[in-house]
């Protein structure tokens, strides 16, 4: 199965077949009221968690840091637990149906979320060979199987 991730720039016209808008910045459009984000072609929905941080966002504007050194930094970042759980829920569901990653820069080969889908792509090839049966219709569950200790106290 081929993931399905497209790119595109806050504002811009939706494109065919580019799937759920997913907005990937950390700030939200500067005086769009959040009942327009969608209606403008920001975001469908927003993962803030998988923008970079502030500080690197910083020093990469006022072009204290190469986007090569921002490139390593927001990498690093993105090895972070809930970043990489993130990551995965995406790459599942770029397995199933299109999604794009959007951001307010406009060329795409200078912003994070080239790397985001990238990083979402290689998550995509490394899935669990159960998961990846299961997306492709092998829906059967395997029962007795418990997700984490609390359920081992579960009483049948």
């Amino acid at each position: 199965m081929t993931p399905k991730i497209n790119s595109y720039c806050y504002g811009s016209a939706r494109a065919a077949g580019e799937g759920l808008r997913i907005g990937v910045a950390r700030h939200v459009p500067r005086g769009v009221p959040q009942t327009q984000w969608q209606w403008r072609g920001y975001f469908d929905l927003r993962i803030s968690l998988l923008a970079p941080s502030a500080e690197l966002v910083a020093l990469y504007r006022h072009k204290k840091i190469s986007y090569t050194v921002f490139s390593r930094r927001y990498l690093t970042q993105m090895k972070k637990p809930e970043c990489r759980q993130a990551i995965d829920l995406l790459a599942v569901l770029a397995l199933s149906r299109p999604i794009s990653l959007g951001c307010f820069c406009e060329q795409e080969c200078l912003c994070h979320r080239s790397l985001l889908r990238r990083l979402v792509d290689k998550a995509a090839t490394n899935l669990n060979p159960k998961l990846e049966q299961y997306l492709k219709g092998n829906r059967q569950v395997e029962h007795g199987q418990y997700a984490s200790p609390v359920c081992y106290n579960r009483e049948s």
